[in-house]
């Protein structure tokens, strides 16, 4: 059988392959240009609260991989663009 170009070489591995790694992410809020209009807490309420005066808390240091697209949507739906969905590099 041919080798497939798609299939990382994996010499040593168990079953011949390396395991993929997903990439990572973080959310970072600016608090300065963040106005605390709630829309990334109510997008993304599995990892954004809002503390008495409307401005997001983050919580967790990663986005699980299972939100990384709604926490994508979430950064472009902020209307002051405050969010910034940060990839986490090893």
């Amino acid at each position: 059988m041919p080798d497939d170009p798609a299939v990382p070489d994996g010499a040593g591995e168990p079953g011949g392959r390396r395991p993929v790694s997903r990439p990572r992410f973080r959310l970072i809020v600016d608090p300065i240009a963040c106005d605390g209009a709630g829309v990334c807490a109510e997008l993304l309420p599995e990892m954004i609260s809002l503390d008495p005066w409307g401005y997001p808390i983050i919580h967790g240091d990663e986005v699980p991989p299972g939100l990384v697209d709604l926490a994508r949507r979430t950064t472009v739906s902020c209307p002051r663009l405050a969010l910034t969905l940060l990839r986490i590099d090893r």
